[in-house]
């Protein structure tokens, strides 16, 4: 079987193609040249309308991958005698080959645990408690996923009761947003009432996984925070010169709230085929679907023969559990068919 075939549809929204909007902008934005290094109107109007979709103003800048945007953001705010406290399943942790690390020049990572991907505010103080003297690092950051790696949203009190847990202790708190877009879309609320306004020092907004082909949006909501943060872009090789292929995509979602849209899209198809999963295969459905990821407990053996059938999907965690994921692009018949695989294979 050549390596690209298959189905590749529930195995990641990064598999999805470019969405329509985000296509036709990088198409307009190809038919001419234009200033370069971010110089270009593109990217002056993506960054004022993201201020206008925050309702602050804030400092926004560009970077090429998710990896990139928490690892210098994080790097932004802490020094390499801080650390990071962080969910032990988070990306930072398992999926980021130490780029916090790196960049930071040695913080490090502090992990507590917590249901459903969702840190615990008392391990972490009782991490923290620990680290309380000159020879531990010195707690600087807490980081956390909207939506976490197990798909569960953070609630805005969730979020405010953890900020003020940080601020408390003279802490910035970060959010790994790769699926902000589908976290706003699953509250249903305005992205200020879930970032700065209860006190999100940093966000990381993915377009990757909301219909770019490329390109995420490191936003800090207080000025003093990001000062030179241009430089550090720059160094760590995240300065496009033609950074209007970055911003065009993303000029694509924003207008006309593609990327809300986009989410909600990726949100009911995800609750659409855990219900089916669970109602036609009896298929059991662990955590609770809260955005686009549907996570289930199926044997090895099934697993195996529903990829002898070209489908892809992700072991996590645990032996048994594995993910499903949904986009902007999963139609009902790849559902279905999806479906139909798992019922006649599931004996």
């Amino acid at each position: 079987m050549h390596a690209d075939a298959g189905h590749y549809e529930f195995a990641s929204d990064n598999t999805a193609g470019i969405c329509p909007e985000a296509w036709a902008a990088l198409q307009e934005a190809n038919a001419q040249s234009a200033p370069s290094y971010g110089e270009d109107r593109w990217t002056w109007r993506v960054c004022d309308l993201i201020r206008e979709l925050f309702e602050t103003d804030c400092d926004v800048y560009f970077v090429f991958n998710g990896t990139a945007a928490n690892a210098l953001a994080i790097a932004q705010l802490c020094q390499s005698f801080q650390s990071i406290v962080c969910h032990e399943y988070s990306h930072l942790q398992t999926d980021e080959c130490g780029a916090p690390e790196f960049f930071t020049k040695g913080s490090k990572l502090l992990l507590v645990g917590g249901a459903d991907g969702k840190i615990d505010i008392a391990q972490v103080e009782t991490v923290i408690a620990g680290q309380n003297e000159l020879h531990s690092h010195k707690p600087r950051v807490i980081s956390i996923a909207q939506a976490t790696e197990f798909g569960t949203i953070y609630t805005r009190d969730e979020i405010a009761a953890i900020a003020e847990f940080a601020h408390t202790r003279e802490m910035f708190l970060h959010v790994d947003g790769a699926r902000f877009a589908n976290a706003v879309a699953s509250l249903n609320c305005a992205p200020k009432a879930i970032t700065w306004e209860i006190g999100v020092d940093s966000l990381c907004f993915g377009g990757t996984k909301n219909g770019t082909a490329a390109g995420e949006l490191v936003i800090f909501f207080n000025k003093e925070i990001s000062r030179e943060f241009d430089y550090r872009l720059k160094q760590a090789g995240q300065l496009g010169s033609k950074m209007r292929f970055l911003a065009a995509p993303w000029l694509g979602l924003l207008t006309d709230y593609v990327w809300l849209k986009n989410a909600q899209h990726a949100n009911h198809a995800a609750r659409r085929l855990a219900d089916r999963l669970q109602a036609e295969a009896k298929i059991d459905i662990v955590p609770p679907v809260e955005a686009n990821a549907v996570f289930v407990r199926i044997s090895e053996q099934l697993a195996c023969a529903l990829r002898e059938r070209g489908w892809h999907f992700y072991n996590f965690f645990e032996p048994d559990l594995y993910r499903l994921m949904c986009s902007w692009a999963t139609t009902d018949q790849e559902i279905a068919d999806f479906i139909t695989d798992v019922c006649a294979l599931n004996h």
